[in-house]
């Protein structure tokens, strides 16, 4: 039979050849899995007893759906992808024409062990290069989960038509993933794609299913943010759908961000191709690729926390095969990483990583204004389940409590230095005001230290007390709140948060005394000349 598909991205339609089976079996069914929430069904207009084909359909559909955040946004007539982007979205991805030639699966490994072999070697050390003995392990291997994990994908495959009644997968083959399931041959150039998250989820339709609810999961009771951000889920478009990304010149700085931006691309972020490592996604550097430096320092604050220096010094010892729901009770764990905080919910684990989330990324005042929300609190007692795996419950609340208060203290000080520097601006103080400030590449707009002032500079904009008031309110502020939320107390008082902070605001107040005590020479000299005649 002959299987069609139209990629989203892709110029017409792909045509392969495939087998589709007939389903004799009970369809698996969605009621099985509870971490997948209950908002993703409701969103979807669907009931927990939707077979995993139909789910994986409803989820693929809106993950394509170009009013829903696939695809360039709403600023797309002012970029062009460089041939980097077309990489880091797989809906972007153009075949070669060096390229136009036909392909079997078997020739891919054959190939590709001259061409790249770093992808060879990676694919033949991944569960996917030998099922069969994945199938073989001893039940009291730590890895022996996946094999009931194998089992869920097949059914899957079964439910979908992919896979016939009875047969089972003895590898996932190079074409599986980069042509269609089930596909054998095709030409490299037109038929083969970029696998994005919705490649994967028609195998792993539970694990897409969770990190796409992450959409319906975050919905902001004050709309402090979109519905679904800030999200793994939705990343790309926050990216590409921010004004001065799509505005710049300089393409290639602005790719920096889209490299971070891929997790709502591709699921390669965390599990890197061609391994797709479980192991290795569990280790809190897989998250350090991204989540690290000025805005956003987690990793680093992590490490140098109580929490990140038992991990440098016991995680050795950490059976790192072992599913996370064994991290405590079986696999050695004495420290919490990234992912037993983050991915856990009332004890369950799930690549939905934001049904905690309170503060978002970037504290700001009608966050802070509305903590006793019952949203807000609410997620603070799921925070309180997560910290008492390891702690007392009145001890994880005092110091959600502090983390609370001591970001609002910080907040109190970027809203001082935004009274300041909105004040000078709105009297026409800054320097090079009047006569040297082009407004920013459209679709930005012109405001007192907007964020376009951190990559982008004409004249006298952004001015030097702008820049410094930038840094507080998207770089500061926020490393100090990360320091908070990760236990690390030189990140949130003398090295990045606090100090800083203070730092800026009196080099900010200083600037204001004497932009306005030159503004008043200026008049007095105006006024003497005037009376003098000259």
């Amino acid at each position: 039979m002959i299987w069609t598909s139209r990629w989203p991205g892709w110029r017409g339609i792909v045509v392969v050849t495939a087998a589709v089976f007939v389903l004799d079996s009970e369809p698996v069914r969605a009621e099985g899995w509870p971490t997948v929430p209950d908002e993703l069904f409701t969103a979807l207009g669907l009931t927990r007893d939707v077979s995993a084909s139909d789910l994986y359909a409803a989820v693929a559909a809106r993950y394509y759906d170009q009013a829903k955040g696939y695809g360039e946004g709403k600023f797309s007539e002012m970029w062009e992808p460089t041939a980097l982007a077309r990489y880091l979205d797989p809906g972007l991805y153009q075949g070669r024409e060096a390229l136009d030639f036909e392909v079997t699966s078997a020739d891919c490994a054959t190939c590709h062990e001259t061409v790249t072999p770093g992808w060879v070697h990676a694919a033949n050390r991944s569960v996917h290069a030998d099922l069969q003995a994945l199938r073989a392990l001893p039940a009291d291997d730590p890895r022996a989960y996946k094999v009931e994990h194998l089992d869920e994908v097949e059914a899957n495959l079964r439910t979908m038509g992919k896979l016939a009644e009875g047969e089972v997968l003895a590898e996932v083959a190079c074409a599986d993933c980069h042509m269609g399931v089930g596909v054998k041959a095709g030409n490299h150039k037109t038929d083969l794609r970029l696998p994005d998250g919705a490649a994967c989820g028609q195998c792993h339709v539970r694990q897409f299913s969770e990190r796409e609810s992450e959409r319906d999961t975050l919905t902001w009771p004050q709309d402090q943010w979109p519905a679904g951000r800030p999200s793994h889920a939705l990343s790309m478009i926050a990216n590409y759908e921010t004004a001065i990304w799509a505005g710049m010149a300089e393409r290639e700085v602005a790719e920096g961000c889209t490299m971070c931006h891929t997790t709502q691309t591709s699921c390669n972020q965390c599990h890197t191709r061609h391994e797709f490592s479980a192991a290795q996604a569990r280790k809190p550097e897989m998250c350090a690729n991204c989540h690290n430096g000025v805005d956003h320092n987690e990793f680093e604050n992590y490490m140098m926390s109580r929490h990140g220096l038992i991990y440098q010094t016991n995680g050795d010892n950490w059976n790192w095969e072992a599913p996370l729901s064994e991290a405590f009770a079986s696999a050695g764990y004495n420290a919490p990483t990234c992912q037993t905080c983050h991915m856990s919910v009332n004890g369950e684990y799930s690549h939905n990583l934001v049904q905690k989330v309170r503060w978002g990324f970037n504290p700001m005042p009608s966050i802070a204004e509305n903590l006793d929300h019952p949203w807000f609190q609410a997620r603070k007692e799921l925070w309180v389940a997560t910290c008492t795996q390891c702690h007392a419950p009145s001890f994880a609340t005092s110091y959600l409590d502090m983390m609370d208060q001591g970001t609002i203290q910080g907040i109190g000080l970027v809203q001082e230095a935004d009274a300041v520097v909105k004040k000078l601006y709105e009297d026409g103080l800054l320097v090079g005001q009047a006569d040297n400030r082009p407004a920013p590449p459209a679709p930005d707009a012109d405001t007192h230290g907007g964020f376009f002032g951190l990559f982008w500079t004409k004249g006298n904009n952004p001015s030097a007390v702008e820049h410094e008031y930038a840094q507080m309110w998207e770089q500061e502020i926020m490393r100090h709140f990360k320091g908070l939320a990760h236990v690390n107390p030189g990140g949130f008082t003398y090295s990045y948060g606090w100090s800083e902070l203070i730092g800026s605001l009196a080099r900010i107040r200083d600037e204001d005394t004497r932009l306005r005590e030159g503004a008043a020479l200026e008049k007095r000299i105006e006024a003497l000349e005037a009376a003098g005649g000259d």
